[in-house]
């Protein structure tokens, strides 16, 4: 079944009380600080890059708040515990406001994390064997994300006009016979010891120590890459004087230098060199 991922109900209540204590506009704290949501590779690392070196001399006060999951962060964000969140790309934000009825918006593309695909039994996707049980994300937009990167490589074929959204009832061609295993997009690391092959997005891949330069047997190209990370508010809120201000940090030539320094090509910034 294609879902957006589902949390249990123990974690939401942990990472609710986590935001609970947000200092935000929509949280009623007497301070300007904003409070923004992110996953921790490599949105909160670039986040705490700005908040140690550029926030200060900005006139900004910022506070990270980390999740390991991609519902929670927009759900914080809408019920007014997070200001803003960096993690998503806009195709999964407007799957998201239309599932869960939100109204969130894009505020400017962060950076380029490329999904990649990674294995354990081959070092060449080419090489995939006939049958091999490929993982993918079980969201709408990631799985989408997945399908289009396994197409480009030529192991399927899918409808011409499949979008964003594409899953394997649009694959018209699959002459390797790869079956695809749909999972949460937190499980797909650990996921390498019992199928194939996996698609992992990279702030998963990352956090279990993949390397995507290295270790991706499959990697997707920035060229023409509708899937930059982007800072997300809610609507109403862009011209929030602090989204501003984290905004212009986030397009930076000092940000822009260190995701280069920091991630050699495994994270790609968008703003011109």
């Amino acid at each position: 079944m294609r879902k957006t991922p589902l949390i249990t109900a123990a974690a939401a209540a942990l990472a609710l009380g986590l935001t609970a204590c947000g200092s935000g506009p929509g949280s009623g704290a007497a301070d300007d600080t904003l409070v923004v949501g992110a996953t921790a590779v490599p949105a909160g690392e670039v986040l705490t890059y700005i908040k140690d070196n550029l926030a200060e001399d900005a006139g900004l006060k910022l506070e990270i708040r980390e999740f390991t999951d991609y519902v929670l962060p927009n759900t914080a964000l809408q019920e007014g515990s997070l200001d803003a969140n960096l993690y998503q790309n806009e195709p999964y934000l407007d799957d998201f406001n239309e599932a869960k009825g939100t109204d969130l918006v894009p505020v400017v593309d962060a950076y380029l994390p490329p999904m990649g695909v990674y294995s354990k039994q081959t070092d060449d996707v080419t090489k995939l064997a006939d049958g091999a049980v490929v993982a993918v994300p079980n969201d709408t937009t990631n799985e989408g994300r997945a399908l289009r990167l396994l197409a480009s490589e030529g192991l399927i074929t899918l409808r011409k006009d499949a979008g964003t959204d594409a899953s394997p009832a649009d694959i018209t061609a699959n002459p390797r016979n790869l079956t695809f295993k749909e999972l949460e997009p937190a499980q797909l690391p650990r996921s390498l010891d019992d199928v194939t092959a996996a698609v992992i997005n990279n702030n998963y891949a990352q956090d279990a120590g993949l390397s995507p330069t290295e270790d991706a047997i499959l990697l997707e190209s920035a060229k023409d890459n509708p899937y930059a990370n982007l800072l997300a508010v809610r609507r109403g809120d862009e011209d929030d004087p602090r989204i501003e201000k984290l905004a212009d940090l986030l397009t930076s030539p000092e940000v822009r230098k260190f995701i280069e320094d920091e991630y050699q090509g495994s994270v790609l910034p968008v703003t011109a060199g």
